[in-house]
């Protein structure tokens, strides 16, 4: 038996190749049309631009502030739990203090969570403009401007508290010099979880540059795909490609293949088109390579020649 040239090998290498790659790619286009990425890519930017161009603040969403409440009311009932239930233990550090006023910290978030509810309420109705961030700099002294001011201080406060009471608890938690884990191993435990958990969200900043910064360039260099443009919600979806008319291309018989014709050629990857090769056609009686136009698609719904808008 002969053995397979090099030629088909790398054929067959090539071939496994581009299976790959498209595959990584449209991993990579569903994951910037993602909504998380969209959102990440929403708070980066407000973290970092100018409010004035940056319409609502994204953390004030409602599925933003749904998972802050089940985060804080989960918080409350586990300390609450623990605490209840470990009356023995008698650690070397007030920790049951540390957890008490962590607490009273999750009690005053409540009044604010539900500010930042009624302040993207207002915005979304059209009456953001009196309530929007920077009204305290603009000198205006009615009610709810003064509130406004007022909110913003406390949560201010609060943060700062939060990040004192970070401190102290690493002070008071891992000091080696007393060794009391034994003693209290319960209490340790709840206090290492919420450290733990308070040092994921103060990372929370630089992940978000890593992976807009700099894992979002790379991949888009290697790849040749701008992951920002399609996180700009403006590709077609899946249910849109399906509904497009797609069929098999067959060559016209009285059609040269050297004759200059719209119809013959893909204008995305400039080839020809082949006997059954699948084609698409578009609402703008365009027709492209069905991969071509699919993959162009899920980037902008617009046909690639006259700009048309899929419906």
């Amino acid at each position: 038996m002969r053995p397979p040239s090099s030629s088909s090998s790398s054929s067959a290498a090539g071939g496994g190749g581009g299976r790959v790659s498209a595959f990584t790619m449209r991993a990579v286009a569903r994951m910037s049309r993602a909504r998380w990425f969209i959102f990440l890519r929403r708070v980066y930017q407000y973290q970092n631009g100018p409010r004035s161009d940056l319409g609502s603040n994204p953390f004030n969403s409602p599925g933003w502030l749904a998972l802050e409440l089940g985060i804080i009311v989960a918080q409350m009932v586990l300390t609450t739990a623990v605490v209840a239930t470990s009356p023995s233990e008698r650690p070397a550090w007030p920790l049951r203090l540390w957890v008490a006023a962590y607490n009273v910290g999750n009690v005053l978030s409540l009044p604010l969570l539900y500010w930042r509810h009624r302040h993207s309420s207002a915005a979304a109705a059209g009456r953001g403009d009196a309530l929007s961030d920077d009204l305290e700099m603009r000198g205006a002294s009615d009610p709810l401007r003064s509130s406004s001011f007022l909110m913003n201080k406390a949560r201010a406060f609060l943060e700062l508290f939060f990040a004192m009471w970070f401190v102290m608890g690493n002070v008071w938690v891992f000091d080696a010099r007393l060794g009391s884990l034994h003693r209290a191993p319960r209490l340790y435990a709840l206090c290492i979880g919420l450290l733990a958990w308070n040092a994921v969200v103060y990372s929370l900043p630089f992940l978000l540059f890593l992976l807009l910064c700099c894992f979002v360039p790379m991949v888009g260099y290697a790849l040749g795909y701008n992951m920002n443009s399609a996180s700009a919600g403006r590709g077609a979806s899946d249910e849109q490609l399906a509904a497009l008319p797609r069929w098999r291309f067959k060559e016209p018989p009285d059609v040269p293949r050297d004759r200059d014709h719209d119809d013959q050629d893909c204008c995305i990857c400039l080839a020809p088109y082949r006997e059954k090769e699948e084609v698409r056609e578009l609402p703008c009686t365009h027709m492209f390579h069905l991969k071509c136009v699919d993959r162009w698609l899920r980037i902008i719904s617009s046909c690639p020649l006259c700009k048309q808008e899929l419906k």
